[in-house]
């Protein structure tokens, strides 16, 4: 692959990527998609899009997947949404980004990773980020809210941790995909049975956008760039993400940019980068 293919292939990955928080709190917040059928849809129209490139390529999904990582992917895509109810755009996908890789260094510290004082640092750095992020204040996001954003950053950590020895990760992401769709059914029948289910031809479609567009098409296209990153490489770019979702929160939906949010930003995403960099030496 040529480097200007690898370079677009990344930043349209990572543009996906971000635009999943802005789609969640565009429809939450201006129609009347609430976040039970935001998820359901957004599994089920990420489901049929993997399901349709797969058939278009001649692809079997046969054996792919699992149910343990389905959950996972429901358990992710479930509280990311009810996080967003309340959460700013930037806000969430720092508070979700910081949580993922957290999950991951401390499964690597579990398993017998040996941490230099650097990788330390690093870490108590980006910890400090999330704890100061979440401190009562007037910049403060909703505490509930930030504590459904990090359980959906924990959940995609598990997912991505199972993942590392689940084969192609096309067919993987495919295959759990369809997996979680009787679990997006069962949020939605208690919604209905709630009276909560609502929604709305615009929601409906922020939701297909979310699903087909930047969850399905997105990690596709980050999986055919995957194979030609370093390890390294790969994991410092993402921390690319949360920084785009920040950026046009502001400039799209007229998000505030506090310095807290800043400061915050500075420590979560400084102290990943410290870790990983330490890691690659």
């Amino acid at each position: 692959m040529s480097l200007g293919r690898l370079v677009l292939l990344t930043l349209v990955a990572m543009i996906a990527f971000a635009s999943n928080s802005l789609l969640c709190r565009v429809a939450l917040r201006e129609t009347e998609i609430d976040a039970a059928s935001f998820t359901t849809v957004r599994l089920l129209s990420g489901a049929l899009m993997l399901w349709l490139m797969l058939a278009l390529r001649g692809q079997q999904r046969n054996h792919s997947g699992s149910w343990p990582s389905a959950l996972a992917l429901f358990a992710y895509a479930a509280l990311f949404s009810f996080a967003y109810i309340d959460l700013a755009a930037g806000t969430g996908a720092l508070i979700l980004f910081g949580s993922v890789q957290a999950t991951m260094i401390g499964y690597g510290l579990y398993t017998g990773e040996r941490f230099t004082a650097l990788k330390w640092l690093g870490l108590f750095l980006a910890l400090g980020g999330l704890a100061g992020l979440v401190l009562p204040g007037l910049t403060a996001p909703p505490l509930f809210a930030s504590i459904l954003m990090a359980g959906a950053g924990i959940a995609w950590g598990v997912y991505s941790l199972r993942g590392k020895g689940a084969g192609d990760p096309s067919l993987a992401t495919a295959g759990n995909f369809i997996r979680s769709i009787p679990f997006a059914l069962l949020l939605a029948a208690l919604g209905w049975g709630g009276g909560m289910l609502n929604a709305d031809l615009p929601g409906v479609l922020w939701a297909v956008a979310s699903g087909a567009l930047a969850s399905a098409l997105g990690y596709w296209i980050w999986y055919t760039a995957l194979p030609h990153l370093s390890a390294t490489n790969a994991a410092t770019v993402q921390l690319s993400a949360p920084v785009i979702a920040a950026i046009a929160g502001v400039v799209l939906l007229d998000e505030l940019l506090s310095l807290r949010l800043l400061l915050a930003s500075a420590a979560i995403l400084g102290g990943i980068a410290l870790v990983i960099q330490q890691r690659a030496r």
